[in-house]
C-alpha cells in the first residue's frame, strides 16, 4: 500500500515501514515517501509479520516460529537479535526511504530469496499408524500362548477367572501403554526405540536398567515362541507316528534348528520383514475365521469323541467356574502363563525413528492394539469354553449305546450320549479342554489353517524378538554404561549390524530352548516384562513428580498415579509369581541403578548418613558442573533482591510459586558497610523460609553502595552449574520521591543483569512490596516503598529494630485463584522465558484453574495470518496456551489525556535547556544524567507514545486479570535517561489491580520443542 493523502509513513528501517492516519493536512515528508513504496513481501521476508512499532531506538523482534525451528541449513536459519546486539547497536539515521539509497535492492532481495529457497531435504518413506505401530504390536501380543494355552488356561481356571486373568493383563499393559505413549511425545522423537526414549527423557538410571531387562525379555521371549512352534511341528509328528526320539528331545532338536535357521535370517538382512508382516498378519485373521467358522459348524461323531458339541448352553455353564489340577494349576499359576501373551506393547515405540509422526502413531496404534487383541482374547476364551468339554477321551465307541462300564455315567459328556467316565476318573483323558493343547485346530473348520496361524504368530514373534534384542542391546553397550559388555557394541558393514549381540542372543535362546517346556518357560519371562513395565511406568510417574519443565508430552491422556499404580500392581504381581525369581530381579535393578549412579565415586570411609548425604550432594555438583547446558533442560534460576527475605513476602512467594520443587532460588540482600547485624539474622531469615515453604538460599553482602553490592550478588552467587541466570526485583514504588542517585542505581542494576547475561523480573503490586513495619540500615534504599521509607537518618540509627512479616501472613502467589486470566503481553522475542515462568506458575495448584491469553503485536493486514502462525509456536512448545490474541491497535496514536498524564509524570526530570548552547547542555547531562533532553524525548517518542498506548489496552484488555505478565523494554547502553526509562514502566503499570511482572530474558532459547 503506497502512502495517500490519509496516511504518514512515520519510520521505515530496511524493508519495514510504519504508517498512520493524518490528524492533518498530508505533509511534505509523507509525500517523499510516497514516492518509495515498499513491497508487502519484503516485509514478511525479514521474518516477522508482526513488526515492532519502534524501529529507531530498537530492533527487537517479534516472536518467530523459525527462531526455534532447527530444520534450516546451518548458516541459513533466521536467528532473533543477541543480546549484545541490543545493548551495543549503535543508532543510525535513516532517510526518508526505506531502504539504504546505496544497496542495491536487487541484491538485498537475491539474499533474501536464497534464504527462502532452500528446502529441506525430503524425508524417508515413513509408517503410519496402522502398518508401522498397531499390526506390529498386534503380531507380537498374538503368538504361541493364544494358540496352545488359552484353551487350556480356560479348562483350568473357568470362563469367568480366564476372562478376569486377560482383563488383568490388559490393565497393566494399558497402564503402560499410556506412560510409553506420554514418553514418546515428550519433544521430536528420533531412531532408537523404547531403550533411547527413555534414557534420553528420564537419563541413564533407568534407561540403563530398562535396557538390560529388555534385551534379556527379548531374548527369553525368542526361546518362548521357538518352543511353541516346536510343540506344534511335535503334535504333528506324532499325528503322523514320526518320532525322532521322544516329545521332549524333539521339542529341543526342533527348536534349535528352527532358532538357528532365524539367525541365518536375520544375518542376511531383514529387508523382507516388513511386508512379511503384512503376510503373517493376513494369514493369523484367516486362521480366526477359520476358528469362529469351526464353531457353528455342528459337530461330526469324530470330533464328539474329542469333546466337542458345538455351542452349548450347559456347556458354557459347566465352564464358567475353575477346575485346578497339576502343579500350576493355581489363578497366579494360569496367570504366569498367560501374561508373555499380554507382551510385545512396546513393539511400535521400538521403531519410533520410522513412523511418519510418533506423537501420534504410538498413543494410537499401541491403544488400539491392546483393544483389538483383549477383544480377541476373550472372545476365543469365551467361544472355546462353550463349545468343548473339559475332559474327552477320543474314542469314537465310548458312546452311552456301546458303553460296557458298570455303573453310573459321569461328566458333561453324559447328557449327549458319550461316557468319558472312565479316562475322566483315572485322569488319562488325552482329549478336552484340560488336556488337549491343540483344541482351537480340532474345532476350527479347516485344521491346517489353525496350524498355518500357529506357525505365523510363532515365527514372526520370534523373528521380531530376534530382531530387537540385540538392535536395544548393541544401543546399550554402546552408551558404555556398564563395564565388559562394551565389546558386544561392535557393529558390521553399512548398517552397523549387532553380529555379536546376535550371537549372545542365540546362546541365550538355546539355552531356554533346551529347558522344553513352555509352562516354564513363560513365568520366567512374565517376570522380565513385569520389571519392564513397572520400570517404565515408575520412569512417567518420575517425570511427572519432579516438576521438570523440560517434561511436557503432548499425550495428556495419562495421570502420575495410574503410572504409579501401574508400577506397583506389576511389581506385586511379580512376587505373587514367582518369588524367587522376583527378587533376583529387583536385585539386578538395584545394581544397575546404583552402579550408573556411582559409576566414578570417590573413596570414602565414612558410614554415616550425614556423610553420605554430604557425598551424593558434592558429587552431584560436580557431575552437574561438567554437563553443558541444554534448553530442553532450561530452568530460570533466580536471584531474588529481595533485602531480608521477610520484608517482601509477596516478591519471594512469587518466584517461590514458579521455582520450588523446580530450580534454583537464592534471596539477596545488600546491607551497609556498618551493618553487622545481618548475619545474626541470617538464621532468622532460613527459618522463616522454612516455615514458609519457600525452598529458597539466603545470602546477603555489605557493601558502601546499593548497585555495587547487586553486581558483587551477581557474580558470586550460585555454585558451578547453579548459578542464576534472572534476576528478580521489586517495582520501585517511591522512584519519583527518592534521591536520584537512588534512581540511578535500580534502572543501573537492571541494566548490570543484562550485562552478566541474565535475564530480568520486574514485580509491581498495587499495595507495594514492603511489609516492614521499621526501617534500618539493612533495607535496600534503592528498592524501598513510600509506604516503608522513613528518613535516611533514622534508616542509619543502628538502634531501630526491624519488623517483617511473619510466616501466616498470605499474599496474592499463595491464595487460591479464582477462573480468572493470566495475560501475557509477549511483544518481543525473548528466547521464550516471557512464556516459561507463566507456564511452570500455572503448574502450582491455585493458579491451575487461570486462563492463559498471549497477546502479540501485529498489524491489521496480517494479523490472522500471524495468529495462526504463534499458535503453531505455541502448540508445539506445548506449554498449552491456545489462546492468541493480535494488538493491531497497539500501532494507534494514544490518548492525549494519557500523553498529558505522560507529560506531567516526567516534567520534573526535564531539562530546562532554552537557548543553552549544545556544550553547556552536554556538560549538564554529565552531572545530573537522569534528566531528560529534549532530544531524549524526540529519539524516544515513538517508544514513549507505546508504552502509553499500552496501559490503554490493558485498561481495556486485563483489568480483571489475576496476573499481567509484560515484555520488559530494553534500550541500548548508555542511551536513555534513568527517569524515563522508569516513566515508561509506571506508564505502563500504574492503577492496574492485578500484579504486573516484566519479564526479559537473555535472548537465547529458553524453550524448545526438539527431544535432543
Amino acid at each position: 500500500m503506497e502512502d495517500s493523502p490519509s496516511y504518514k509513513t512515520v519510520f521505515s528501517l530496511g524493508r519495514f515501514k510504519i504508517r498512520k492516519l493524518r490528524s492533518g493536512a498530508p505533509s511534505e515528508e509523507a509525500n517523499a515517501t510516497h514516492k518509495h513504496p515498499v513491497p508487502a513481501q519484503q516485509m514478511e521476508d525479514n521474518g516477522s509479520l508482526s513488526a515492532p512499532p519502534d524501529y529507531e531506538t530498537t530492533i527487537d523482534a517479534s516472536p518467530r516460529y523459525d527462531f526455534y525451528a532447527l530444520s534450516a541449513p546451518p548458516g541459513r536459519r533466521k536467528t532473533r537479535p543477541t543480546l549484545d546486539m541490543l545493548r551495543n547497536a549503535e543508532p543510525q539515521t535513516f532517510p526518508g526511504d526505506s531502504q539504504d539509497p546505496n544497496m542495491d535492492p536487487d541484491m538485498k532481495e537475491g539474499d533474501d530469496k536464497d534464504v527462502e529457497a532452500d528446502e529441506p531435504e525430503p524425508e524417508p518413506v515413513r509408517f503410519g499408524w496402522v502398518t508401522g505401530v498397531m499390526i506390529r504390536c498386534m503380531l507380537n501380543i498374538w503368538g504361541v500362548i493364544l494358540y496352545l494355552r488359552l484353551p487350556w488356561i480356560t479348562a483350568q481356571a473357568g470362563i469367568g477367572l480366564t476372562c478376569l486373568i486377560i482383563l488383568m493383563s490388559s490393565v497393566v499393559t494399558s497402564i503402560t501403554g499410556l506412560s510409553i505413549s506420554a514418553i514418546s511425545t515428550n519433544g521430536k522423537v528420533k531412531a532408537g526405540g523404547t531403550y533411547f526414549l527413555i534414557s534420553r527423557s528420564l537419563g541413564p538410571e533407568l534407561g540403563g536398567s530398562i535396557g538390560l531387562l529388555f534385551s534379556f525379555a527379548n531374548a527369553v521371549a525368542v526361546a518362548m515362541h521357538v518352543v511353541g512352534f516346536a510343540e506344534t511341528v511335535k503334535d504333528l509328528l506324532v499325528e503322523f507316528d514320526t518320532v525322532m526320539v521322544d516329545p521332549t528331545n524333539d521339542i529341543r532338536i526342533v527348536g534349535v534348528i528352527t532358532v538357528t535357521v532365524l539367525l541365518g535370517i536375520a544375518l542376511a538382512g531383514m529387508e523382507w520383514e516388513a511386508k512379511a508382516q503384512v503376510v503373517f498378519f493376513f494369514v493369523i485373521m484367516v486362521s480366526f475365521i477359520n476358528y469362529f467358522i469351526g464353531t457353528l459348524i455342528p459337530a461330526t461323531k469324530e470330533k464328539q469323541s474329542l469333546g466337542y458339541f458345538s455351542y452349548r448352553g450347559d456347556i458354557f455353564l459347566e465352564n464358567i467356574g475353575p477346575r485346578w489340577h497339576g502343579e500350576s494349576g493355581s489363578f497366579f499359576g494360569m496367570f504366569s502363563i498367560f501374561f508373555p501373551s499380554a507382551t510385545g506393547i512396546l513393539a511400535g515405540a521400538n521403531i519410533s525413528g520410522d513412523l511418519k509422526d510418533p506423537a501420534v502413531a504410538i498413543p494410537q496404534g499401541t491403544l488400539m492394539a491392546i483393544f483389538l487383541t483383549t477383544l480377541s482374547y476373550l472372545a476365543i476364551c469365551a467361544t472355546i469354553g462353550s463349545c468343548v468339554i473339559r475332559d474327552a477321551s477320543g474314542n469314537i465307541n465310548d458312546t452311552l449305546a456301546s458303553s460296557n462300564v458298570t455303573g453310573d455315567c459321569v461328566g458333561l459328556g453324559c447328557n449327549y450320549g458319550w461316557n468319558f467316565t472312565e479316562c475322566s476318573s483315572t485322569e488319562t483323558c488325552k482329549y478336552g479342554l484340560a488336556n488337549d493343547y491343540q483344541t482351537m485346530s480340532m474345532v476350527s473348520g479347516f485344521s491346517p489353517l489353525i496350524t498355518a496361524g500357529i506357525f505365523a504368530a510363532t515365527l514372526s514373534s520370534a523373528l521380531a524378538c530376534f530382531v530387537s534384542a540385540p538392535k536395544v542391546f548393541q544401543c546399550l553397550c554402546q552408551d558404555n554404561l556398564y563395564p565388559v559388555i562394551g565389546w558386544f557394541a561392535k557393529g558390521y558393514g553399512k548398517n552397523q549390524e549387532p553380529l555379536r549381540a546376535y550371537a549372545l542372543t542365540f546362546i541365550v535362546a538355546i539355552a531356554f530352548i533346551l529347558i522344553a517346556e513352555l509352562n516354564t518357560i513363560a513365568p520366567i519371562i512374565s517376570n522380565f516384562f513385569l520389571c519392564s513395565y513397572a520400570l517404565i511406568n515408575f520412569s512417567c510417574f518420575h517425570a511427572t513428580i519432579t516438576n521438570s519443565p523440560g517434561w511436557r508430552p503432548s499425550f495428556r491422556y495419562f495421570s502420575k498415579w495410574t503410572a504409579l499404580f501401574g508400577s506397583i500392581v506389576s511389581v506385586v504381581i511379580m512376587f505373587l509369581l514367582t518369588w524367587w525369581a522376583a527378587l533376583i530381579v529387583v536385585g539386578i535393578i538395584i545394581v544397575s541403578l546404583a552402579y550408573v549412579t556411582y559409576k566414578k565415586p570417590d573413596v570414602n570411609w565414612g558410614s554415616s548418613v550425614q556423610a553420605g548425604t554430604y557425598n551424593m550432594a558434592l558429587s552431584n555438583a560436580m557431575n552437574l558442573f561438567n554437563v553443558e547446558d541444554h534448553v530442553k533442560n532450561f530452568r530460570p534460576q533466580c536471584l531474588v533482591l529481595s533485602g531480608p527475605p521477610n520484608f517482601r513476602p509477596a516478591l519471594v512467594d512469587f518466584v517461590g510459586a514458579f521455582t520450588k520443587g523446580v530450580s534454583l532460588m537464592i534471596c539477596g540482600n545488600v546491607a551497609e558497610l556498618k551493618d553487622s547485624s545481618c548475619a545474626e539474622d541470617c538464621e532468622e531469615q532460613f527459618k522463616w523460609l522454612s516455615a514458609r515453604k519457600v525452598r529458597s538460599f539466603y545470602n546477603f553482602i555489605t557493601m558502601g553502595d546499593l548497585r555495587t553490592g547487586a553486581q558483587s550478588l551477581m557474580q558470586v552467587s550460585g555454585l558451578g552449574r547453579l548459578r542464576p541466570n534472572t534476576v528478580v526485583l521489586g517495582f520501585k514504588q517511591n522512584w519519583q520521591t527518592d534521591t536520584p542517585q537512588s534512581l540511578e542505581n535500580y534502572v543501573g542494576i537492571i541494566y548490570d543483569s543484562f550485562d552478566f547475561s541474565a535475564g530480568v523480573c520486574v514485580l509491581r503490586i498495587r499495595s507495594g512490596l514492603d511489609v516492614s513495619r521499621t526501617v534500618k540500615a539493612q533495607v535496600n534504599l534503592g528498592f524501598q516503598d513510600t509506604e516503608g521509607a522513613l528518613g535516611h537518618e533514622k534508616q542509619r540509627h543502628v538502634g531501630f529494630k526491624v519488623v517483617g512479616a511473619d510466616t501466616h501472613l498470605e499474599t496474592v502467589f499463595q491464595s487460591k485463584q479464582k477462573k480468572k486470566n493470566i495475560d501475557i503481553y509477549w511483544l518481543y522475542d525473548d528466547g521464550g522465558l516471557t512464556l516459561l515462568i507463566p507456564y511452570l506458575l500455572t503448574r502450582r495448584k491455585c493458579w491451575s484453574h487461570c486462563k492463559v491469553r498471549v497477546f502479540i503485536g501485529g498489524q491489521m493486514a496480517n494479523a490472522e495470518q500471524h495468529r495462526e502462525e504463534i499458535q503453531l509456536l505455541l502448540s508445539k512448545f506445548r506449554l498449552g496456551f491456545n489462546e492468541v490474541v493480535v494488538l493491531p491497535e497497539i500501532m494507534w496514536a494514544p490518548e492525549e489525556t494519557s500523553r498529558k498524564e505522560f507529560e506531567d509524570l516526567i516534567a520534573p526530570y526535564r531539562f530546562n535547556e532554552g537557548q543553552k548552547g549544545s556544550e553547556t547542555v552536554e556538560g549538564m547531562k554529565k552531572d545530573a544524567p537522569w534528566k531528560v533532553t529534549d532530544e531524549d524525548l524526540r529519539v524516544y517518542r515513538k517508544k514513549s507514545e507505546q508504552h502509553i498506548r499500552l496501559h490503554e489496552i490493558l485498561q481495556d484488555h486485563s483489568r480483571n486479570a489475576a496476573l499481567i505478565v509484560m515484555s520488559l523494554p530494553m534500550v541500548r547502553k548508555g542511551a536513555c535517561p534513568s527517569s524515563l526509562y522508569m516513566a515508561w514502566l509506571e506508564t505502563i503499570s500504574k492503577n492496574l489491580n492485578p500484579p504486573v511482572v516484566f519479564i526479559r530474558g537473555n535472548q537465547e532459547d529458553a524453550l524448545t520443542f526438539y527431544c535432543q
